[in-house]
């Protein structure tokens, strides 16, 4: 087939349709959202959940999210900044500061509907790490049951928005997946080695990676690490703080509003000048004028 060269003539653009602004804006994959809110018609009003997980530079976001016709509204939210209140002071965008999110999300929205006591979700440490599916029990209700909502992240093996979804199916949410994307699946093997991903979920990666800098860059470890080494953080106890984490998040999962005092006057822009009136703007060019002219020897 020729090449054959586009033109945008008038029957073009009047037939070109306008893309959703959060289309346009790269915000919004529409063609994802579809399949994931879409009900279906037999279900009438039944909403349809997310378990939504993003991502800043300096935080994770933890969302239980409903769809209506108006827009989204979010059911739960649980923020790895509320994970020093639990013990994890540092390292809140990794891996485990993931899961240990979508952890708190769980057992937050599952405490909230009152299906924490008979959905307690993997409890026992040792099988932390192997693949868990929530089962619904023979005589109570089902288990709640939300879809992964991964946004515009590339679903790459061992990214961290499936360390959440692993939290929040660890803390007793049913999400639909595969153990495929977990950290240490094996392609070759199609087997998930879940030594590797416990290491993970523990900060294990973490540990190991503090050691070998502290033998062959003793500077770049004091200052990497240097909020671990004030609060007197070794390698050989980030497993431990990570345990007692899970544990307390467990046992209070509620939200906590923050105790710090709101400030007195809110300045929004303090190098900004003041907006001024026509009579101070114009004392302001007489005073100009009068410097100059005294510099000048006119006065």
């Amino acid at each position: 087939m020729a090449f054959v060269k586009v033109l945008k003539n008038k029957a073009y653009f009047k037939r070109f349709q306008t893309k959703y602004r959060r289309r346009r804006e790269g915000k919004t994959d529409y063609y994802a959202r579809k399949r994931l809110i879409t009900q279906d018609k037999n279900k009438y009003n039944t909403p349809k959940y997310r378990f939504v997980a993003r991502f800043t530079n300096a935080d994770v976001i933890c969302q239980i999210v409903r769809s209506k016709i108006v827009g989204d509204f979010t059911e739960t939210v649980a923020y790895a900044h509320e994970l020093p209140r639990y013990g994890l002071k540092h390292g809140l965008t990794n891996y485990a500061a993931a899961y240990a999110t979508g952890l708190l999300c769980a057992r937050r929205h599952l405490k909230k509907i009152g299906l924490d006591e008979k959905y307690v979700g993997q409890k026992d440490a040792s099988k932390v790490g192997e693949d868990f599916i929530v089962e619904p029990l023979d005589d109570g209700p089902r288990p709640f049951c939300a879809l992964l909502d991964v946004g515009l992240v590339r679903t790459t093996t061992g990214h961290r928005v499936f360390a959440a979804m692993k939290g929040a199916i660890d803390g007793g949410i049913d999400i639909p997946h595969s153990e495929s994307r977990f950290v240490g699946f094996d392609r070759e093997g199609k087997k998930l080695d879940a030594e590797v991903l416990r290491k993970h979920i523990y900060g294990g990666h973490v540990a190991d990676y503090m050691k070998h800098l502290s033998s062959e860059n003793p500077d770049r470890y004091n200052k990497q690490f240097s909020r671990y080494i004030k609060d007197g953080v070794k390698p050989e106890g980030v497993e431990e703080i990570y345990k007692k984490a899970h544990a307390a998040i467990r046992a209070d999962p509620t939200f906590k509003k923050s105790t710090k005092a709101k400030p007195a006057k809110q300045v929004r822009h303090k190098t900004r000048r003041a907006k001024m009136s026509l009579a101070q703007r114009k004392d302001r060019v007489r005073q100009k004028l009068a410097v100059w002219r005294k510099e000048a020897g006119l006065a």
